[in-house]
């Protein structure tokens, strides 16, 4: 994240419900920097409990949905268009990288069983326009073998979150139309569709089915987007709607308590209890806006941090999925080192490799950040910012890239 989680994270003024103060709303900023770090820990720790604990796709679809809202006040064509064309570039360097190290790794489309022919072909076209699943080899080689042989499968997994914000946008221009005339009935459409397609009752196979699924699943979060942006949402009394979440989350429970993957608790498995969960989550979130232009109390401390992965947030989830796997052969260099050789300390470092994976990724998502972040300025059409957190360096280090790179 997005993810907003892709690209609109960087239009945030915050008039999210009148009359709001004009200004970037931090406390949305703040939500899709929890998010997006909520997303780095799911993939490396791998912890079920994490998607119970914060439910970040459906926050980053929330917090796209009203930033659609509010774009919407221009013409549909446009907007769409933009947004477009802040999506599109940073996938397209992160194509660039992780296609030609498929290649170099062995991996002929022409030879793949699932993806050859014609239609294998096609399917390349959503490594530039994110309509549907890119295809990948579940096992490829890597040069000098520093990555296992599921890397392609670990670095474009996420990109699935792409390509359901791109429907979600396509659809917009609709869903706001039907949302101003029948409000709540738009609002609760995507939970019947779940209650239908994410249960089994109607079974859609392939592609379509996952693209289906997932509109269906976080629908209901875009569209309270929606609601948040155009004030509705403001006009249902908190003890109700807090009362009716409460109802609404005791229900995911309930349901994937019955309906546990292979996971256990993991609502990624469970479509039902990930709609239902994530819709009463992200209603209270939003009752409880406060719409703060700057960080308040000791959250100020992380000002800089926030404004950062709210500027890069399309760099850091495009990236970090691969750069957790890089963690590992930087790890395997440590058993070299002179002071390793003993078997304590060998074992002391398998206990704790985890540990030193989630130390290590952060500079490495920085390195990305430096390495291709500033795609992200040129999709928006700014000039290039080496470090965007919003510090006078940083403003005086986007004046010079911008200035280099004209």
């Amino acid at each position: 994240m997005t993810q907003e989680y892709t690209a609109d994270q960087r239009e945030q003024p915050g008039v999210v419900a009148p009359p709001k103060p004009a200004g970037r709303d931090r406390y949305l900023d703040l939500l899709r920097s929890l998010a997006l770090v909520r997303v780095v820990l799911y993939h490396l720790f791998g912890w079920a409990w994490l998607t119970v604990l914060f439910p970040s796709m459906g926050v980053m679809f929330a917090l796209a949905g009203s930033l659609m809202a509010r774009s919407l006040k221009r013409p549909a064509l446009s907007v769409i268009r933009g947004r477009l064309r802040r999506l599109l570039p940073p996938l397209w360097a992160f194509s660039a990288v992780v296609l030609p190290l498929m290649f170099v790794g062995g991996w002929k489309l022409s030879e793949d069983p699932d993806h050859s022919g014609t239609w294998g072909l096609l399917q390349m076209v959503n490594y530039a326009i994110p309509i549907g699943a890119p295809p990948y080899p579940w096992e490829v080689g890597f040069p000098k073998d520093l990555l296992e042989s599921t890397w392609a499968d670990q670095a474009v997994g996420p990109l699935w979150y792409l390509r359901a914000y791109l429907w979600f946008v396509l659809a917009s221009p609709l869903l706001l139309w039907a949302f101003r005339r029948v409000p709540w009935a738009t609002l609760l459409a995507p939970l019947a569709l779940t209650a239908v397609v994410g249960t089994g009752l109607v079974t859609i196979p392939g592609e379509l089915g996952n693209t289906v699924s997932d509109f269906a699943v976080y629908g209901s979060c875009w569209i309270l987007g929606f609601a948040h942006h155009e004030g509705v949402l403001a006009k249902v009394p908190r003890y109700l709607a807090v009362s009716g979440s409460v109802m609404v989350m005791a229900f995911a429970l309930w349901w994937a308590s019955g309906h546990q993957g292979p996971d256990g608790w993991d609502l990624n498995d469970i479509p039902l209890a990930q709609a239902a969960w994530s819709f009463g989550f992200v209603v209270i979130l939003l009752q409880y806006s406060p719409s703060w232009q700057e960080l308040p109390g000791r959250l100020a401390r992380w000002d800089r941090l926030v404004t950062l992965s709210n500027n890069r947030a399309v760099t850091i989830y495009l990236w970090h999925n691969l750069l957790i796997m890089a963690t590992v052969p930087i790890i395997d260099l440590a058993y070299r080192l002179p002071f390793m050789q003993s078997d304590r300390a060998v074992a002391a470092l398998d206990a704790t490799d985890m540990l030193w994976m989630f130390v290590l990724v952060w500079p490495l998502i920085a390195l990305a950040i430096l390495a291709f972040g500033w795609i992200e300025d040129l999709a928006a059409k700014r000039r290039p910012r080496v470090w965007p957190d919003g510090s006078r360096r940083g403003r005086v280090g986007a004046a010079v890239t911008g200035g280099q790179g004209s």
